[in-house]
């Protein structure tokens, strides 16, 4: 499951940014040392910005994906689960409250020699 959302994520990222770089024309090499020093602050100073947007384009994408898994979950997997889930109760539950007054019945003989084996202790210890 998680190998189908990462390959769904690095799918969105390449169609995406796929056709912004095959938009661009390739530059041409600098000359200069001096061209390239400002080819390159250009470039960091444009590089943040660039994937700022591409990253809001991203977030936009996986909001959609997002909303898309949580429609079908809610309109269809989450009720399915939740009409399985009713069912075993309602199927468990004669035998649940059986066990429970059983439970019952066993802490109301215990809890008298409990209490009692521990007030004895208690006065044990002040004397």
């Amino acid at each position: 499951m998680k190998y189908l959302i990462y390959f769904l994520i690095i799918g969105f990222l390449l169609v995406t940014v796929r056709p912004v770089i095959f938009a661009q024309k390739m530059p041409e090499a600098p000359k200069t040392l001096e061209e390239a020093r400002t080819i390159g602050e250009r470039i960091l100073f444009v590089f943040p910005e660039v994937l700022k947007k591409i990253w809001q384009e991203a977030l936009g994408i996986f909001r959609q994906i997002f909303n898309w898994f949580k429609n079908i979950w809610d309109s269809y997997i989450y009720p399915w689960l939740r009409g399985l889930l009713i069912k075993e109760v309602e199927k468990r539950k004669p035998e649940v409250q059986k066990k429970f007054e059983e439970e019952k019945k066993e802490m109301k003989q215990e809890i008298p020699v409990v209490a009692k084996s521990l007030w004895q202790r208690f006065i044990e210890l002040i004397k």
